[in-house]
């Protein structure tokens, strides 16, 4: 069946989540569709937006229960209006949970991000008339989509590809980067636990 990929990906997932809340991570930014994935054939992102429907409508009692918290992050303008819609409404039903937050990057593109923060940034200082305080890296990352969501400790990047594909680039800049080579639909709990045990020997300066 084609893309029985995607499908094994999103059971995955959900396991995913299952095993970081159980080691006590607090927050997960998932990539789910980039903004490059709009060029794919048009067959493969229809079964990719029935996808996230079903995740946005399965999921969210699921969510609900473990309080946690949805956020979606990307260019979700381009997205059909009835996933807009699934998007805001998970939102707001989630919206008070403080414990755990889930960020699903949807239509999401990092130099898209960082256009869409200066354009920002730009329309304030023409309300104020030209007389907007110097930028700051505090002021900037308040503009990103990702505004309020932790810069991520470690990032991983399954299938052997040595890349982050536009992935977060601002909020990375120091995170711990791990590339097993197993794919995503094949990847393990005890991998996981493998690449924490591992994050956890890494001596993290900070540039000191």
């Amino acid at each position: 069946m084609p893309w029985e990929g995607h499908k094994a990906g999103y059971q995955t997932f959900k396991k995913f989540l299952e095993w970081s809340r159980e080691t006590g991570v607090k927050c997960v930014v998932a990539y789910v569709f980039s903004s490059e994935n709009w060029n794919r054939a048009k067959d493969e992102v229809s079964y990719l937006m029935r996808l996230l429907t079903r995740l946005l409508k399965n999921e969210l009692t699921q969510l609900k229960k473990n309080h946690v918290r949805l956020r979606v992050i990307g260019a979700r303008s381009r997205l059909p209006v009835a996933i807009q819609r699934l998007i805001e409404h998970a939102e707001e039903e989630t919206k008070l949970y403080k414990k755990y937050t889930l960020a699903l990057a949807i239509s999401y593109g990092g130099r898209d991000e960082i256009i869409y923060a200066v354009n920002e940034l730009l329309a304030k200082s023409k309300q104020q008339n030209g007389a907007a305080e110097p930028i700051t890296q505090e002021t900037f990352a308040a503009h990103l989509w990702s505004a309020g969501i932790p810069d991520p400790d470690l990032i991983i990047r399954t299938s052997g590809e040595m890349r982050l594909s536009n992935f977060l680039p601002w909020q990375s800049v120091y995170s711990e980067l791990f590339f097993p080579k197993t794919f995503w639909p094949d990847f393990t709990k005890e991998e996981f636990l493998q690449i924490l045990e591992d994050y956890a020997n890494r001596q993290r300066r900070f540039g000191k």
